[in-house]
């Protein structure tokens, strides 16, 4: 096939899939969301839309062309996404990422421009960055179980695990909970955690809560009762220098939960989510009273039959 008849493939999948989704998007009142996932093998893209921005992510890949051929072939596909998405190619960020293994961290950082925006989801504000990181600052895949969140906390005590850029938090706080602990080992992610909660008028020290800890350790130190709804979406793999010890979340699932368990109330609630593709629930080894998957539940329109992550509700 020639390149022309390719990209001509590209712009007709791009122009169907952005129609569809912004349909769906609008009607909801989303304006962050995914538009095309490597639909196309050639086109190994994340397209995602943030208001009048567009964070764009290529797939490394062996893909035969020089540099200056490669290029190129990104700057045509760039023009093509500007005209499908109308969003002017100044305002496009381009990323590269590598297919991530199951030993490999994420969130680090690649530039230092300090270029943040806000983007509102769901009346509420949130701080994203296209340029300095792999991820943006908000995960999109989990808008409905930030939704979640906020219908089931008021006046329950939440503790944020892995709590990243706190979004989780943010919706917890403005959802009525009596108190909001946030947990990360990253000082960069609580300060913008931090952040979203300035920028959302959430200024109570004693009722929120931002604690830089190992996980891990932190859940052994946690006082039975202590908490009647808990986040957590750990990494797969984490190998921190700042950590006693490494996490797998294959091998470590269980006693993560189990710790969680020990320090919630009875009839308390997990959500607990992961994006390692291959993950088994040990559940028989955990001493929970249910465990529902709701993946499926919890999967948002533009990630339907493209989500990498599982995701469950867990009642003590």
């Amino acid at each position: 096939m020639l390149e022309n008849e390719k990209t001509e493939m590209f712009r007709n999948r791009l122009l169907k899939m952005y129609k569809h989704r912004s349909k769906l998007a609008r009607r909801q009142e989303i304006s962050c969301y995914r538009v095309y996932d490597h639909d196309l093998t050639e086109f190994p893209f994340c397209i995602e839309l943030y208001e009048d921005k567009v964070y764009l992510a290529e797939y490394l890949r062996r893909h035969g062309m020089e540099d200056e051929e490669h290029d190129a072939w990104l700057d045509q596909c760039l023009a093509v996404i500007a005209e499908v998405t109308g969003v002017d190619a100044s305002l496009i960020y381009v990323r590269q990422r590598k297919r991530m293994s199951h030993r490999e961290g994420q969130y680090e950082k690649i530039d230092t421009k300090q270029e943040f925006f806000t983007v509102l989801e769901n009346g509420m504000k949130f701080q994203v960055n296209l340029t300095d990181y792999l991820d943006t600052g908000l995960f999109l895949d989990h808008r409905i179980t930030r939704g979640m969140i906020k219908e089931h906390c008021k006046d329950k005590r939440v503790l944020n695990l892995f709590c990243y850029t706190g979004s989780f938090s943010v919706y917890a706080a403005l959802g009525g909970a009596a108190s909001v602990t946030s947990v990360d080992l990253s000082k960069t992610y609580l300060n913008w955690a931090e952040d979203n909660f300035v920028i959302n008028h959430l200024k109570d020290p004693v009722k929120y809560h931002f604690v830089h800890a190992d996980v891990k350790q932190y859940l052994k130190t946690l006082a039975p009762n202590s908490f009647d709804l808990v986040i957590m979406d750990p990494p797969t793999f984490s190998n921190s220098k700042r950590m006693k010890d490494f996490l797998d979340i294959q091998r470590d699932h269980v006693e993560l939960i189990n710790d969680v368990l020990a320090a919630t109330t009875a009839g308390g609630v997990i959500y607990f989510s992961t994006n390692f593709s291959k993950f088994v629930m040990e559940t028989e080894l955990i001493k929970a009273v249910g465990i529902k998957d709701i993946t499926k539940i919890t999967t948002p329109f533009d990630f339907e039959g493209k989500l990498k992550r599982w995701c469950y509700r867990i009642i003590k």
